[in-house]
C-alpha cells in the first residue's frame, strides 16, 4: 500500500471528532464531559476547524462552537511541547477572523465574541502528568506582574494508566484511547494493524466506527506513522547540520592559524571529521549506559 503524507490525510482523532458522520454527537459527548453539562442536541455544535486550504500551514485538529457562545479548540498530541499556547493564539485569531464580520470590528458598541477554551489530549509514550496547564506567558522575554496577554491550555493525559476522570465521562474518548493503545505497536505494519482493528471491533472498542471505516482508519494510521517518522528524521538532520557547522567553524580557525593550502585543509577536514564522529559515537554510548 502506498503510504500517504499526513498533510493530505486526517488523523483518526480528527476524523472521529470532526469529519465522521457521528462527529457532532462525539463532540457533544466530549463537551459534556469537559464542562459537566447534560446537553442532548448535537445541533448545538458547529465545527469550525481550520483547513490548510484556507490558511496555509495553519491547522488545528478540532475546533467547534457551542450555542455560538463558546469556542473549544482541541488537539491530539503524541508529544507535548511548550509552544502549544503560541500555536493556539494563532489559531484563535484566525477563528475570530472567520466568524466576526469585518464591519462589526469597527462598531462603537461592544461586539460579543465566543469565549475560547483550549485543550490538548495527550497519549504519547513518554511519562506526562494526568493534567497540566501550559501558559503563553511562559514564553515572554520579559516577565511582568500584570500580563497584558495570556492564553492557557489544559493538557489532559488520556493514556489509560493515568485514569483521568474524563475517560469515565466520555465513552468515545475512552475508546479512542484504548484503540490507540491497541494499535500503537503495529503502526508501521499494515497487516498487523488490520488485525488490531479487527480485535478492537470484537472487544467493542469504537466498533461501529471501525466497522464502517476499517480500511480508511488503517490508511490514516499509516499516514500518521509516516508523518512522525518524517519529523524524527528532520530533527536528526537538523542536529547533524548544527554539529557540522560547529565542527567546520572550529576547523576553519585552526586552518587559518596553520596557514595551509585549501587542498591540505580538505584532507585534514575529512580525516578529522571521521575521528570526530568516532569520538562522538563513543561518548554517546557511554552517556546512555545506566
Amino acid at each position: 500500500m502506498a503510504k500517504e503524507n499526513r498533510e493530505h490525510k486526517d488523523s483518526v482523532f480528527t476524523d472521529l471528532f470532526c469529519k465522521d458522520e457521528t462527529a457532532k454527537e462525539n463532540l457533544l459527548e466530549l463537551h459534556n464531559a469537559l464542562y459537566d453539562t447534560n446537553d442532548t442536541d448535537p445541533e448545538l455544535i458547529k465545527v469550525i476547524s481550520l483547513e490548510d486550504v484556507l490558511f496555509k500551514n495553519l491547522k488545528n485538529d478540532v475546533a467547534f462552537t457551542v450555542r455560538n457562545q463558546k469556542i473549544v479548540l482541541s488537539e491530539h498530541q503524541s508529544t507535548v511541547n511548550p509552544n502549544i499556547p503560541l500555536r493556539d493564539l494563532l489559531y484563535i485569531a484566525r477563528e475570530y477572523e472567520k466568524i466576526i464580520a469585518v464591519r462589526d470590528r469597527y462598531k462603537t458598541s461592544l461586539v460579543k465574541i465566543p469565549t475560547p477554551r483550549f485543550f490538548v489530549f495527550y497519549n504519547g509514550t513518554e511519562d506526562y502528568p494526568a493534567e497540566q496547564i501550559l501558559k503563553l506567558s511562559a514564553a515572554f522575554c520579559e516577565t511582568e506582574e500584570n500580563i497584558s496577554l495570556e492564553l492557557a491550555v489544559k493538557v489532559i493525559n488520556i493514556n489509560p494508566d493515568k485514569q483521568h476522570e474524563i475517560l469515565e465521562k466520555c465513552k468515545v474518548l475512552r475508546e479512542y484511547s484504548q484503540f490507540v493503545e491497541a494499535t500503537r505497536k503495529y503502526r508501521e505494519d499494515e497487516d498487523q494493524l488490520q488485525k488490531a482493528v479487527k480485535e478492537c471491533i470484537e472487544k467493542g472498542i469504537l466498533a461501529d466506527y471501525l466497522l464502517r471505516k476499517s480500511s480508511e482508519v488503517v490508511n490514516m494510521l499509516m499516514a500518521e506513522y509516516d508523518y512522525e517518522m518524517d519529523i524524527e528524521v528532520q530533527r536528526e538532520e537538523a542536529s547533524k547540520k548544527a554539529d557540522d557547522k560547529r565542527f567546520a567553524e572550529d576547523v576553519d580557525k585552526i586552518i587559518k592559524k596553520m596557514h595551509i593550502s585549501p587542498e591540505k585543509a580538505c584532507q585534514i577536514l575529512d580525516e578529522s571529521y571521521e575521528k570526530y564522529l568516532e569520538i562522538k559515537e563513543q561518548y554517546t554510548e557511554n552517556t546512555e549506559k545506566p
